[in-house]
């Protein structure tokens, strides 16, 4: 799996563009390395995720280094702030969001075989 980091507030625009392109958009992942809690959820996301980047392209963001991109997230796609969280994105919007124990890979399986 090829997770994107983004690690600067100016990847947003690649954000928005890859979500216009990409069949099913785009999934950010915020991801706290100080949380317990956000990392068991993001092994069990890494180990249920078989969906190919072709169809979904991800973009990872460690919300403890890149505090600014992490609130540039939150404001541009008009999300409260969690962690851990799944934003999807498509054209640029925000389509869905889950965070904590609800993140499952099923949502987005699901999008993309309907």
């Amino acid at each position: 799996m090829h997770w994107r980091e983004l690690t600067e507030i100016g990847q947003l625009n690649e954000v928005d563009r890859v979500s216009s392109q990409s069949p099913g958009g785009v999934l950010i992942f915020k991801h706290s390395t100080r949380c317990a809690l956000s990392k068991m959820v993001w092994d069990r996301f890494k180990r249920q995720w078989n969906i190919s980047e072709t169809d979904l392209p991800v973009f990872y963001l460690d919300l403890i280094r890149y505090r600014d991109v992490s609130a540039a997230v939150a404001q541009r796609y008009d999300v409260r702030h969690e962690s851990p969280q799944v934003i999807h994105i498509k054209e640029g919007r925000c389509v869905y969001h889950s965070s904590h124990i609800a993140i499952s890979s099923a949502y987005f399986e699901k999008v993309l075989n309907d």
